[in-house]
C-alpha cells in the first residue's frame, strides 16, 4: 500500500510537472500572438503603442488579478483580494519592467515616464489615503472605482496629445483593408484568451507541484499566486522587449496597475467591502509601490536632457529585482510571525 501510494504520489507530481511545462510552452506561444496583434492594430489606427499597451495588454493581462480579487472579495478574503492586486503592482515594476530592462534596455519616451512615474505614485498615495482606516467601504471603492474613469480617458488624452500629428506621418492610403484589421483583432483576442488560459494552468500546476513538496498555503499565496496571476504581463512584455516594442512594455505595466489599484480593488470591495485587513498593506505593500512608481521617473528620465528619450539600463534593472527579493523576504518573515 505504501509502494502504491508513493507510485501515486509520483504520478501526480510528473502530472504537475507536465502542466508547468505545458503552461510555460502555451504561455510562449499566445504572448508572441498577442502582442504581435496589439503592434498590427496600433500600427494600422495610427495609436500610440502606449495606449494599446496601456488599454489593450495592461488591461487584458491583469484579467487574472481581476477574476482572484472579485472571488477573493466574495468569499470575505479580504486580505488575499487587497495583498494580490498590490503584491502584482509590486511584482509588475519590480519584476516585469527588471526582466524586460534586464534583456533588453528601455529606451522611454519623457511623456510615458512622467505618466508612469508621477501618475502610479499618486495612485497609490491616493489609495493609501482611502485605506487610511483600516477599511474599504463601498463608498471607498466607488471613490476608487470614480477615479479609474477619470484617469484612463486622461491618460490616453495626454499620449495622444505627446505624439500629435504622429499619425499624419503615415503615408496616404497606407490604412489596411478592413478584413486584414479584423484579422489583427482576432489575433489580439486569441492570444490574449491563451494568456489567461495559460497562465492559470501553470499556476494550477505549480501549486499542486509546491503542495506535493510540502510547501503551506501560505508560502504558495505569498509566492505563486502573487506571481502567478503577473504572468501574462510579465509574457507579453519580455516578448515586446525583444521585439524592440518598448513603449508596450512601459504602457502594459501603467495600465496594469492602474487597472490592479483602481478597477480591481474597487469592483472587489463594491461586491464585498472590507472591515479590516492586514496592516503590512498600509505600511509595507502601497509605501513600496508608490516609491517603485517614482523610481520608474527616476530611472527612465533622461535627467541631462529632459526633453529627449531616456534609457532604463541593465544596472537599474537588477536593482529593481534586489529589491523584489528583499520585499518577497521581509513580506514571508513578516506574514510568518518571525518578524
Amino acid at each position: 500500500m505504501m509502494a502504491g501510494l508513493t507510485a501515486g504520489s509520483a504520478s501526480w507530481l510528473v502530472a504537475a510537472a507536465a502542466m508547468v511545462a505545458g503552461g510555460l510552452a502555451a504561455l510562449a506561444w499566445s504572448s508572441g500572438v498577442f502582442v504581435d496583434g496589439a503592434a498590427r492594430v496600433a500600427k494600422s489606427l495610427g495609436i500610440s503603442p502606449f495606449v494599446v499597451g496601456m488599454v489593450v495588454i495592461g488591461f487584458g493581462t491583469s484579467a487574472p488579478e481581476l477574476c482572484v480579487s472579485v472571488l477573493s472579495g466574495l468569499s470575505d478574503h479580504a486580505n488575499l483580494s487587497l495583498g494580490n492586486a498590490y503584491g502584482s503592482c509590486v511584482f509588475n515594476i519590480a519584476v516585469i519592467l527588471g526582466v524586460s530592462a534586464f534583456i533588453c534596455p528601455l529606451v522611454t519616451r519623457p511623456s510615458a515616464t512622467v505618466v508612469a512615474g508621477v501618475g502610479l505614485a499618486a495612485i497609490a498615495g491616493f489609495s493609501m489615503l482611502i485605506l487610511r482606516d483600516g477599511r474599504c467601504t463601498r463608498a471607498d471603492a466607488l471613490s476608487l472605482l470614480a477615479a479609474f474613469a477619470v484617469l484612463l480617458p486622461l491618460y490616453c488624452w495626454y499620449d495622444q496629445r505627446s505624439k500629435k500629428g504622429a499619425a499624419a506621418e503615415a503615408a496616404p492610403g497606407a490604412e489596411p483593408a478592413r478584413g486584414r484589421l479584423l484579422r489583427d483583432f482576432a489575433r489580439v483576442a486569441v492570444g490574449l484568451v491563451g494568456l489567461v488560459a495559460s497562465s492559470h494552468v501553470l499556476v494550477q500546476g505549480a501549486v499542486s507541484l509546491a503542495r506535493g513538496m510540502g510547501v503551506s498555503d501560505l508560502v504558495i499565496g505569498l509566492t505563486v499566486v502573487a506571481a502567478g496571476t503577473s504572468l501574462p504581463e510579465l509574457a507579453s512584455a519580455i516578448v515586446s522587449a525583444r521585439r524592440g516594442e518598448h513603449e508596450f512594455v512601459l504602457g502594459n505595466i501603467i495600465g496594469s496597475n492602474l487597472f490592479n489599484s483602481l478597477a480591481v480593488v474597487g469592483l472587489a470591495c463594491v461586491l464585498s467591502p472590507v472591515d479590516g485587513f492586514s496592516p503590512y498593506v498600509l505600511s509595507r505593500d502601497l509605501p513600496l509601490n508608490l516609491l517603485l512608481s517614482l523610481s520608474v521617473l527616476l530611472f527612465g528620465l533622461n535627467w541631462r536632457r529632459p526633453a529627449s528619450p531616456g534609457v532604463i539600463r541593465r544596472r537599474l534593472a537588477v536593482v529593481w529585482l534586489l529589491v523584489f527579493a528583499g520585499y518577497t523576504v521581509l513580506a514571508f518573515l513578516q506574514e510568518t510571525g518571525r518578524m
